[in-house]
């Protein structure tokens, strides 16, 4: 009897265009896909409209829409936590020109990372996230995949091909550039 294919594999097969290992590769990532939009959702405002499922199935339209090149289990869900956090910092500005300006709800980031500990708009934070990344994109990308996607050290260190203690030095910096990009906010 033959194993499973591996994530890594069926991931190479859907970016090579093969619709059946999505259909396989599904069941195998969504239970993490969902952990990690909870995770988004949970600094959203109460009573927010977009849901866990919602924000995963847009995650994977938009993923099975573009051209990707994954390798890696990791790979895959670092891009996926990304493409979360693009989504709901577009529908928070689509909110927000609903809204032209006016009753924003904030939100409230579960880390402390915000110099005041107050509550952030998601727009807010996805600019400063945006000049983070003109400014280092791979700082950027280790606050993401660890705050936003809630990769351990491990994971974010495998996924960025970087060692454990860059991942700790480059998230004190980015958490530090962040809360300082926000205190005025």
């Amino acid at each position: 009897m033959t194993s499973p294919p591996s994530v890594t594999t069926l991931l190479q097969a859907w970016c090579a265009g093969d619709e059946r290992a999505l259909d396989e590769l599904t069941p195998l990532v969504y239970d993490e896909l969902r952990r990690i939009a909870a995770r988004h959702l949970q600094s959203e405002r109460s009573g927010h409209t977009l849901q866990a499922t919602a924000l995963v199935n847009e995650a994977f339209m938009r993923l099975s829409e573009a051209e990707l090149d994954l390798q890696n289990r990791a790979h895959f869900l670092s891009v996926a936590a990304r493409t979360m956090r693009r989504i709901l910092a577009d529908y928070g500005r689509a909110r927000r020109s609903q809204k032209r300006g006016g009753g924003l709800s904030p939100v409230t980031l579960q880390e402390d990372f915000v110099a005041d500990g107050g509550a952030t708009d998601i727009v807010d934070i996805d600019d400063a996230l945006c000049r983070l990344e003109r400014v280092d994109a791979r700082r950027c990308d280790v606050l993401v995949l660890h705050y936003f996607g809630g990769m351990t050290f491990e994971e974010t260190s495998e996924a960025l091909g970087i060692s454990t203690a860059t991942v700790d030095r480059d998230l004190r910096f980015a958490k530090a550039w962040l809360a300082n990009e926000l205190k005025d906010i």
